[in-house]
């Protein structure tokens, strides 16, 4: 489905009939009897056509006047996958949004970033989305709030704040009108036969959707399987790893289930909460629409038997543009096992200790402007990639190069192609992985080659790129589809799934 959706009202009036989850997250469905609003497979008596309205987002629901339900939770569903694939002003916007920015520099900031006057911006939020970049902020915050609510036994007084609410009858107005609870009502039910919270400070337990089907032994193999000793691990059945965020640091542990994947997040300050998240669903590509990604691959004769047997697969991302830009230069040209140890030896040198250890996390990984002062002979680095990553950390320090959320694509990837040293598959590789790009293919890529072949494409460079063009958009998706017809680590989750 593509943008606009919630305005074709015989689709998603099916949609709810039918109570078809994947669509949540793409529209909401309001209903004027009871003021309440929904995700498309809530599991309620389906409302009268007459009574139905459709939104683009939360935020316009509850601009609207509708409060959440509180059977089937829409604002805990997945996001909308549009945002994640498109790379339009809004898409960016609304991946800038996810990451906290309002709360932290306000609209104007927001606007800055884009390149846009806060008014040029504001409209076209409204248009797309149904609600302006404070309201989408503010439903945001919202469920930043319910989950510290649920979750933890903070007072409301540091709940608000660390939601990003300016004051304490902010924060009970906002909850009461999204959610038709106050604050205190909302914790008394999520208690209600439920084990008590944990009182470890900044400890918050959640749970994480996404669209089904999911495969995660290949996103967590791949993830696993390069993990950066000191800066990620796998350890009792869950990935986890050390990450830098606005007003902190934290640390986040993700095991994949059936139906979610857990998330443990350990906070040095809540602020940071909704960003994690964030970072947390992007890495793992949790806002796919894996039936839209399948549908086109599986028509590829060539490809259909690797979609019949894996579907739902997903792109491992990175909580952080930068680091991945950086690791994947530091690993031309080496093995994979190489480039973790190289890469482990940098952190060591660089990368600052965390204030308490947690198992086999020990640093975080070395922010951009530390780079330029690597040692060659002492991280065991070839002079000329040394060269490459102080270029690379230099441009991303001074931001002449930006890789974070909500970065324009095509300027970035020009701005990495002018580096001495960065060729296409690193290009690629950034695009896909650190800047979300769903449409790009490594046609020289050995594995990708080697794939191709196994699967009866002896094509490769420009010839496989040729054939490639009927898997558009989902080009990176079909590379994780050829690269898990290989015998390799990347592709197994260790253990087993858990």
């Amino acid at each position: 489905m593509t943008g606009g959706v919630h305005e074709d009202f015989d689709a998603c009036y099916r949609a709810v009939q039918s109570r078809d989850a994947r669509f949540d997250g793409w529209f909401f469905t309001a209903v004027s009897s009871t003021g309440i609003y929904c995700r498309p497979s809530c599991p309620a008596l389906t409302p009268k056509a007459p009574n139905v309205r459709f939104f683009p987002s939360a935020a316009a629901a509850q601009l609207a006047g509708f409060r959440a339900c509180k059977r089937c939770r829409p604002d805990a569903s997945p996001g909308s996958p549009q945002w994640d694939v498109r790379a339009d002003v809004v898409a960016r916007a609304m991946r800038l949004i996810n990451d906290g920015v309002v709360d932290r520099e306000g609209v104007s900031g927001l606007a800055g970033r884009l390149g846009y006057s806060v008014r040029q911006l504001q409209r076209q939020m409204v248009a797309e989305v149904g609600a302006a970049p404070l309201a989408i902020a503010r439903a945001q915050r919202a469920q930043t709030a319910r989950l510290l609510i649920e979750t933890t036994v903070l007072g409301f007084s540091q709940v608000a704040f660390a939601s990003g609410f300016a004051s304490i009858r902010q924060f009970n107005d906002t909850v009461r009108a999204v959610f038709g609870l106050t604050p205190t009502e909302l914790r008394a039910r999520a208690r209600r036969g439920a084990a008590p919270a944990g009182d470890l400070p900044g400890s918050i337990q959640l749970r994480l959707p996404f669209r089904a089907p999911f495969h995660p032994e290949s996103v967590f193999g791949h993830l696993v399987a390069t993990a950066v000793p000191g800066v990620e691990s796998w350890a009792g059945g869950a990935y986890r790893r050390t990450m830098q965020l606005p007003h902190g640091h934290g640390i986040v542990a993700l095991v994949p289930r059936a139906d979610h994947v857990g998330c443990s997040l350990l906070l040095s300050d809540l602020r940071d909460l909704g960003p994690a998240v964030a970072r947390a669903r992007w890495l793992l590509d949790l806002d796919a629409d894996p039936v839209a990604v399948d549908g086109v691959l599986g028509a590829d004769p060539a490809l259909a038997p690797l979609v019949a047997k894996t579907p739902g697969r997903r792109i491992p991302r990175t909580v952080d543009g930068a680091e991945l830009a950086l690791r994947v230069v530091l690993g031309q040209q080496i093995s994979t096992a190489a480039a973790r140890t190289v890469t482990a030896r940098a952190v060591r040198l660089l990368g600052e200790p965390l204030p308490l250890p947690d198992g086999e996390l020990t640093h975080l990984f070395p922010p951009a402007a530390r780079w330029a002062s690597l040692d060659p002979a002492q991280a065991g680095v070839p002079r000329a990639r040394a060269a490459t990553l102080t270029a690379l950390a230099t441009a991303l320090a001074a931001g002449e190069l930006d890789l974070r959320p909500g970065a324009d694509r095509d300027e970035a990837l020009r701005g990495l192609a002018a580096i001495p040293g960065i060729g296409p598959w690193t290009l690629t590789t950034v695009a896909m992985r650190a800047l979300g790009d769903p449409d790009v293919l490594p046609a020289t890529d050995l594995g990708v080659v080697a794939a191709a072949r196994a699967v009866g494409l002896a094509l490769k460079g420009r010839l496989l790129a040729a054939h490639a063009e009927s898997w558009r958009p989902w080009r990176s998706y079909a590379t994780q589809y050829l690269w898990g017809a290989l015998d390799h680590p990347i592709n197994h989750l260790p253990g087993g799934r858990q």
